[in-house]
């Protein structure tokens, strides 16, 4: 059956962080020049690394994971701080430099592209309850037909439930459905539960889920028109 419907991840799907320049610019401030490059390279490391070992601990509050999180980045660029210091450190930068989710670039004109397609959109997105407040600074709300939040509907992915609710709520058939997100383990694994077909967004080829032999990857949204070039696609 051709896929009608496409839902999406939130975090580092649709909109992002500007968290590697904080970083870089705490090491500046130790004398340490790393460039950009190598350091959204650890960034992608650490998550996936998180993602496949630790499953949830990303969805939680940030306090919960944070020192944990930038201890484990700096062992990949092999670097080695006061954790206590740097976390505090690197939250001071954050709030200076205003740091908030922002839109990808290209993200508006894929989702309007793939509305003027007749494609049903939609978002499952493990997020706190501030969700629909970073949909709407970022003007992302008018896009979705449906919007399926854990904290607001009480379960996350990859629980079957999530993507059970999602898809009464929206009328449509497993079997129309494509998800795309970042995360294999809960996007994947938690979407094919229910039978939807899925798209898993990678930036750097496969590093970092090299334990993964059969997934479809793409590097951005911005690839998935074309997967998509018709509304009347068969994914196989």
């Amino acid at each position: 059956m051709p896929v009608s419907f496409v839902w999406f991840d939130l975090g580092y799907t649709l909109v992002y962080q500007e968290r590697e320049n904080v970083y870089r610019q705490f090491l500046l401030e130790q004398g340490i020049d790393i460039g950009l490059e190598s350091i959204e390279h650890a960034y992608h490391l650490t998550d996936k690394l998180f993602m496949r070992e630790y499953p949830g601990a990303l969805g939680q509050e940030m306090h919960t994971f944070y020192p944990w999180y930038i201890g484990v980045l700096n062992y990949t660029l092999q670097l080695s701080f006061p954790l206590s210091d740097q976390c505090e450190r690197l939250r001071q930068i954050e709030k200076c430099r205003g740091l908030f989710w922002r839109t990808y670039p290209f993200v508006p004109s894929v989702l309007q592209l793939l509305k003027e397609r007749s494609l049903g959109l939609g978002l499952i997105s493990n997020w706190d309850l501030t969700a629909r407040k970073v949909l709407e600074e970022n003007k992302l709300s008018e896009y979705f037909d449906h919007i399926i939040v854990s904290s607001e509907v009480g379960v996350a992915k990859p629980d079957v439930e999530i993507f059970k609710k999602a898809l009464q709520v929206s009328g449509v058939g497993p079997e129309q459905s494509l998800y795309v997100g970042d995360n294999y383990y809960d996007d994947v694994i938690g979407s094919s539960k229910v039978g939807m077909e899925s798209c898993l967004i990678n930036r750097f080829g496969n590093v970092g889920i090299e334990e993964i032999d059969s997934v479809r990857t793409i590097s951005s949204v911005a690839d998935l028109p074309r997967l998509l070039v018709a509304a009347t696609m068969h994914i196989s």
